[in-house]
This record gives structure tokens, sequence and C-alpha cells, in this order.
């Protein structure tokens, strides 16, 4: 209990203090870590252990990360992770190898030591990608593909740190035993699958059951359970517990519950993840920078230079150039948490010298702290469309709608309602969108419509109706959850993507649901039909028979659109009825044609 209060005490101290500083939140954690641990006022005594339960927070935050990837998103970004990531990490590891053998290091102590240090922290990374709301923009996206590729490259580089060593790892000596072990591949496998098949099976059944109950306290624990459950499973057959994490997460992402299963997690995510700082500062062996400070300043410059030289090399290559790839090279500088697990295990098996492999440790833990610092340098001398920009003070004129998105749905909103003689308060979150609208005479606010505060201060209380017009699915869907909780009187007019968008808008009762491309596709059938010979107001007739048969369907199908099989069968049998239905309407109007002599209108 004292420990708790000293933890939260220490937070609630330097992370407000760091934050006014500019320093952001994580160099707070880390700053409380080291007054509070062993180099400072000694108040914790083993700071190990708490890093070991606080790793609990960076398997929190990968599973939420996984909630926003469904299967099919994590499938078009294979060619990022397995390309960019792989790319990533053999050229920053090329650049640092030759500098273990400059030390006089053995091959394998300056193999396993670059690609150890070649690793990034996911908790910093999506920490600050989250805070600057870039998760969505190419950078965070490339930058995301190459976390989850270093996540995945941990486990055979623990394989490597005993494979190279003079001492097989034996007994718990870490997750390399089971890396090395005949059948570790095998049994990785199997639990991969056991999962897969749990989620779909067993979560499903087990999250509807339990949400029927209505105890609110029961789902997180149900979520809880689940996250911990599948990242134990993943440790004890020697893969990332925060793997294992992600991988459940996306399982999740398509299901009804996932943004319940998102609030219950967050609090305990954020907790935690600041607890795993604060234990990364007070596991800092600073002892090492009295003793040797050339030693320790020279590593940690040459870390960060030729990791941030890497990343910029990469960065290239996955097509972000100027100072979009300058911000990738500063936000993947610093070494990761999996590097701490890297470097005991190559200790433990005498891959690295005890001494050199505490000077990498510390040099790690020091560069967690760099990244927030190059940051401040990065806005100062580098802004730019991808830097954060503040929020725009809003007017509340009173404004009936409110129209969430200025991109090329939101102005053709925008300029019909302005014809209508409807002023309505436009916000969008795109630096350029904003400052292009405003050159052509277009009042636009920039700011984040997912805000309820920002909302509310557009006027979201008393305004009738909001339109979004946003184009990322999650965030629209984020939106519609944040109005039914803030603002239920808002009349919500909701642009949806594709047909599974509408479903699920619909399944939030969203009246007025408008896909993007469908009555241009309709319009353009129209004029196909025409061209071919068909009369204008049989054409019209058809394209209105589709609309309300679509529009019928869609209604039906909203229950069953998390099993893809009942899905698939209702599409190809709705298809089929549909098309024997318009045959027989143009058999009816042939028939009616011949009957009447009517003739087509030239």
């Amino acid at each position: 209990m004292t420990q708790a209060i000293l933890f939260l005490l220490a937070a609630l101290v330097f992370v407000p203090l760091a934050v006014r500083l500019g320093l952001g939140s994580v160099m707070g954690y880390l700053v409380a870590g080291v007054v509070i641990g062993p180099i400072g006022f000694g108040l914790v005594s083993d700071p190990e252990a708490i890093l070991h339960a606080s790793e609990l927070g960076v398997v929190l935050m990968l599973f939420v990360i996984g909630l926003e990837l469904e299967p099919k998103r994590l499938w078009a970004m294979r060619t990022a992770v397995f390309g960019g990531g792989a790319l990533q990490m053999l050229a920053c590891a090329a650049l640092m190898f030759p500098l273990g053998l400059l030390l006089d290091w053995r091959w394998q102590a300056a193999l396993v030591g670059s690609l150890a240090m070649a690793l990034s922290s996911t908790a910093i990374v999506v920490a600050i990608l989250q805070e600057r709301n870039l998760m969505s923009a190419p950078v965070g996206q490339s930058g995301f593909s190459m976390l989850l590729f270093q996540d995945i490259a941990a486990i055979p580089l623990l394989g490597l740190a005993a494979a190279l060593g003079t001492i097989e790892l034996v007994g718990n000596e870490g997750a390399a035993h089971a890396a090395t072990n005949a059948s570790g591949p095998l049994a990785q496998i199997a639990a991969v699958l056991g999962v897969v098949a749990f989620g779909r099976y067993v979560a499903y059944p087990a999250m509807r059951a339990i949400a029927r109950l209505q105890v609110r306290e029961l789902f997180t624990g149900f979520a809880l359970l689940l996250v911990l459950g599948v990242a134990a499973l993943m440790e004890r057959v020697g893969l990332s517990m925060g793997l294992g994490a992600f991988l459940a997460g996306v399982l999740l992402a398509s299901s009804e519950y996932r943004h319940a299963l998102e609030s219950d997690i967050l609090p305990f995510k954020g907790l935690l993840l600041g607890l795993f700082f604060i234990a990364v500062g007070m596991s800092m062996q600073l002892g090492l920078l009295l003793d040797a400070p050339g030693q320790v300043l020279f590593g940690l410059l040459a870390v960060v230079s030729l990791k941030a030289l890497g990343l910029w090399l990469v960065a290239r290559v996955v097509g972000l150039r100027g100072r979009t790839g300058a911000l990738l090279a500063v936000l993947l500088s610093q070494v990761g948490e999996f590097a701490f697990v890297v470097l005991a295990a190559a200790k433990v098996s005498q891959a690295l010298p005890a001494g050199d492999a505490d000077l990498l440790t510390l040099i790690a833990a020091l560069s967690m702290v760099t990244t927030p610092l190059l940051l401040i340098v990065f806005d100062r001398w580098c802004r730019s469309e991808i830097s954060e920009r503040e929020a725009d003070v809003i007017e509340d004129d009173h404004a009936p709608v409110l129209l969430a998105g200025f991109g090329r749905y939101g102005q053709t909103v925008g300029r019909m309602l302005l014809g209508a003689g409807i002023k309505p308060t436009v916000i969008d979150h795109d630096a350029n969108t904003v400052d292009a609208a405003r050159r052509f005479g277009f009042k636009v606010y920039f700011g984040d419509a997912t805000q309820a505060d920002l909302l509310r201060a557009a006027g979201a209380d008393k305004a009738r109706v909001l339109v979004i017009a946003i184009d990322d699915q999650a965030q629209s869907m984020q939106l519609v959850h944040m109005l039914r909780q803030q603002f239920p009187q808002l009349q919500i007019v909701a642009r949806a993507r594709d047909a599974l968008h509408a479903m699920e808008l619909e399944e939030q009762q969203v009246q007025h649901v408008q896909r993007e491309l469908f009555e241009s596709s309709l319009r353009s059938a129209r004029s196909a039909l025409e061209l071919l010979d068909f009369d204008r107001f049989h054409a019209r007739q058809l394209a209105d028979n589709f609309r309300r048969y679509s529009h019928k369907f869609l209604k039906s199908a909203v229950a069953v659109r998390h099993d893809e099989g009942d899905l698939i069968a209702r599409v190809r049998q709705a298809r089929e009825q549909f098309e024997q239905e318009m045959q027989q309407d143009l058999e009816r109007q042939e028939k009616r044609k011949a009957e009447s002599g009517w003739q087509r209108d030239e």
C-alpha cells in the first residue's frame, strides 16, 4: 500500500511538471522513477520486480491497439510489417555492428548487442503517436508496423542470444529456453491456433452472455481475464506476452463489444503503463555513468545517432521523405523494453560479458530519455503539417448543424447547406485540409471532433444535427459512441464507407446513413442502361428498386454481420433473388410495351 501511494504521488508531481515544460508525460514518469529509485532517495528496494509486474501495461496497450485493427486491415499491413520492419532492424543493426568490433568485442557479442539495440520502445512510441494523434497518419502506420515486427523478432533474438553463448540457458532463466527447445515452434503454433479458436468460439459467446447480465464490473473482469490469460499462455510457450495480447485484440476487433472492451481496459492500461516507465527509471544503473561517463555518453550518442540514420534511410525506402521521414527517425531512435530481456539473456549465456551487458542496458534506458528531448528539438526546428497543432478556439454562433470532416464528401454537404442559407460549424483534424479550405474562403476549425469538450464548445448542446463526414471508419464509430453518451439529443447524419460500415452504423441506431459511393454508382448504372437503349423512366425505376432492395437487405443483415458464413450466404441469396425479380420486371415491361406500342423517347 505504501509503495502504491508513493508511485501515485511521484507521478502526480513529476508528470504534470514534465508536461508543463514540454517534455511529455513519458519523461515525467522516467524522472519520477529515478528520484524514488535506488539512485535517488532509495524509497523502492526492488525495481526489477516492479518492472516485471508493470510490463502488463505494455501488454494492455498492445491489446487496445489490436482492437483497432481488424484482421483484414492487419493482412493489408503484412508488407509494411515484414518488409519495412525487417529492413529497419537490419539497417540499424548493420550500422551498429562495426562499432562493437571496433571495441574489440567478439563478433557474437557485437551481433547480439547490435540486434538488441536495434529494437525500439513500443510503449514510448505508441504513447507519443497517440498523444499527437498520429496513429492513422503515414508516419504512425509505418512506425507501428516496424514496432510490430520487432515484437515478433524479439522471440528469435532470445534464441540467438542463447545459441551464441558459451552456457546453455536452463530452467526459468528466460524465454530463451523455450525458444531453443525443439518442441517450441510446434507448441507456439498450437498456442496461436488455440487463441484464434478460443476467440471465435468461446470469447464471443461468453461476452454476449456476460453482457446480458448487465453487470459492468463482471464484463471488465472478463476483459482483464481474457487479456492476461492469453498473455500468460504465450509467455508459457516462449512467445511475447505483448504479441499474444495484440493477437487477442485483433481477433476481437470486429466484435460489437470492441468499444466496451476498450473503455474498460484503458484505465488499467494507463496506470500500468505509467508504472512501467517509473520502473524503467528506477532500474537505471546510473552508477556506471559516474564510473565511466565518457563510455556511457559516447555509447548513447552513437546508438541514438546510428539508429536515427538507419531509420531515416529506411523511411525514404518506405515512402516517407522530408520532415515525415525525420520524425520517424526521431520517434524510433530509442532502444526498446524488449532489449532489456535480450541483453539479460545474453548476459546469462555469456554471449555478452557482464560488464558490456550492463553498459548496453544503461545506454538503452538512457536512450528512452532522449526521445522526448529530441522531439522538442524537432518541433522547434521542423514545424510542419505533421507536428502537433493546438485545436482552434471555436466561437459558438448557435449553428443548427455541426459538420465533422471537410474532405471531398464534407465539402459537398457544406456547400449544399450554405446554398440553402444554413451556416454549419465545420471541424476537421487535417491541418492541410483546414488551411486549404480557409484559402478558398470557407470557415473551418481545426480540432478533433471526437473530443466531447470541443463539440460542447462548438454548441453541440444546442445544435439539432451533426453530419459525420470523416474518412476514417474507426474514428467515425468512436464519434457515434461519444455522441450517444454525451449528446443524445443530436440527430446524426453519417457517411458510411461501405456496406459493412453502414451495418455497423445501423447497429448503433443511426437512422440517416449514406454510403459514400452508392448514389453516384446508381447514377452511373442508370447512364449505362440508357446508352443500352433503356428508356429513362425504366432505368430510373430499376435504380429505385435496387436502392430500396439494398436498404432493406442492409437492415435485415445487421444481426448476422459478425457471422461471415451466414452473411455471405445471405448476400448470395439476396443477389439471386434480386436478379430474378429484375428479370421478371423486364419481361413485364417488354410485354407492356409490345401491347401498347410505347417506344423509347428519343
